[in-house]
């Protein structure tokens, strides 16, 4: 896979203006873990290859398990090893990535209710636009993932 474009020189401003965000959401009060956990996620729907790569990588230096890891994209089938706010932040972060297929059905929203306050619901909400937008960035400009270009090297 070669890289499109740099972006990042590309649009220096943009990014930076993505940066803040993401610095924002680090500060909010979500569990970092579970970000990350939403992050990865929201990457395998959307296909982005250097962000699956990236936040694999930062959930092992946090000490999640292989075995959690491998089976985010079918936690329904492995709740056991997810938390009640897991859970229902990888439904929300499905269904808000889903939007255009299904919208945002009102079971995933009372879930997701029912274990984030009002302000964790709206910055997780907020954390799911970034990542869907860092994916596109991702997966039209082709960047690299860390696995590949060490491969490459």
């Amino acid at each position: 896979m070669t890289q499109r474009l740099n972006y990042e020189k590309a649009s220096p401003k943009g990014v930076e203006a993505l940066g803040k965000v993401y610095g924002y959401i680090m500060q909010s009060g979500l569990d970092g873990t579970l970000v990350d956990l939403v992050y990865l996620r929201i990457s395998q729907i959307n296909g982005c290859a250097f962000c699956i790569d990236m936040h694999t990588r930062d959930l092992i230096k946090k000490g999640v398990k292989i075995d959690k890891i491998v089976l985010v994209p079918v936690w329904h089938e492995a709740e056991a090893l997810f938390t009640e706010r897991e859970r229902a932040a990888l439904a929300w972060a499905e269904s808000v990535t889903r939007v255009a297929q299904s919208g945002v059905p009102d079971a995933d929203f009372l879930a997701a209710s029912a274990v984030f306050s009002e302000k964790e619901l709206a910055d997780l909400t907020i954390a799911i636009g970034l990542m869907n937008t860092y994916n596109r960035l991702g997966v039209s400009f082709r960047n690299t993932p860390e696995a590949v270009a060490k491969s490459n090297a």
